[in-house]
């Protein structure tokens, strides 16, 4: 749950970073468990600041903080206090708005973690795992999903409930989702992977394949294509109601709920977005093929010499020689018994 943003801004109002000699100022806020939480400013860039007081545990020098578009984390240790202090800040030309969004939802997220009792080494990972999230997610744009991206995902969360419902476990599922990070196929599982298409066509079952590399069993075998029809009616439901299903269906747990979220943001959904995914889809046919000799499909080993890249859409309702159930599927990527 974000934090509300008024108490953020009440504090950076109040302070002033605009002194000729460099140094911060900050204000204690509610800490987030045994982690102090300050707004700072830092002069002379005045630029607004979250720091974070850490009493015992620490990162390696050697380890590379993330900064993104808007952003950086630095360690602050010149404040001459107690404890290892890292300071999220904006950035002269980043938004102040996308900033404030930001600083809500990684306090917001060691609030809830802090909540179990973990101990501050797990409090400064998932300080870091959120905002690597951020960095990924300013870098597609932090825009709303397109509509296209928007039923891909909504497709992805689908086969993954599915998947739980048949038995896959709850960290395969999540360590096997690697759609967000554009990956050849969008889940790797066993000993090969899952590509997820998804389609309002009501006529026909085309998908879309965006590379040569998507439909290639030479990248990953046996590989599947599950493919899921879906329809605009007022029975189904929206993205942010499928988010939260899912967050259900992986049982509650909180940081499997964080690692999710994170995910997510990669993917390009955040939930501070919700009120613009007002679509509503309901699944209506599953169809789960194998990808082997004499599918309908370009790869790699297929295509001329000289074709490098390729967009392509193929209709499944040719492709039925290679139908099975997702039982089956799973049964032979050795992840279901």
């Amino acid at each position: 749950m974000v934090r509300p943003n008024k108490e953020f801004l009440l504090a950076w109002s109040s302070l002033s970073g605009n002194d000729i000699i460099p140094g911060w100022q900050v204000i204690s806020l509610a800490p987030a468990g045994p982690i102090e939480v300050q707004a700072g400013r830092r002069s002379p860039s005045n630029v607004e600041a979250i720091l974070f007081c850490f009493p015992t545990a620490k990162l390696p020098r050697t380890e590379k903080l993330p900064e993104g578009q808007g952003f950086l984390v630095e360690r602050a240790e010149q404040l001459n206090s107690p404890g290892f202090r890292l300071a999220l800040t904006r950035q002269e030309a980043g938004s102040i708005e996308l900033f404030t969004a930001m600083v809500c939802d990684v306090v917001g997220a060691l609030d809830e973690t802090a909540a179990t009792g973990v101990d501050e080494t797990k409090l400064l990972r998932v300080l870091i795992g959120r905002v690597f999230a951020w960095k990924q997610f300013m870098s597609r744009g932090a825009n709303p999903l397109s509509i296209e991206a928007e039923l891909g995902l909504i497709g992805e969360l689908n086969f993954m409930i599915a998947l739980l419902e048949m038995g896959v476990s709850v960290e395969e599922v999540l360590k096997g989702w690697v759609g967000p990070d554009d990956a050849p196929q969008d889940f790797l599982l066993g000993d090969g992977a899952f590509e997820v298409k998804a389609t309002m066509s009501t006529s026909g079952f085309p998908v879309r394949i965006t590379s040569l590399e998507q439909l290639d069993d030479s990248v990953a075998s046996p590989l599947f294509l599950s493919a899921e029809r879906f329809s605009r009616e007022e029975g189904g439901q929206t993205l942010p109601e499928l988010v939260v299903k899912t967050e259900l269906r992986l049982g509650g747990e909180l940081g499997t709920v964080n690692f999710l979220r994170e995910r997510l943001m990669v993917a390009g959904y955040f939930e501070g977005h919700s009120s613009h995914y007002t679509r509503k889809f309901e699944s209506k046919e599953r169809r789960v093929f194998s990808i082997s000799k004499g599918f309908p499909r370009l790869t790699p080993g297929t295509v001329p010499v000289g074709v490098s890249r390729a967009l392509y859409e193929i209709n499944l309702d040719y492709a039925g020689d290679f139908l099975l159930s997702l039982d089956v599927a799973l049964k032979q990527l050795g992840v279901k018994g």
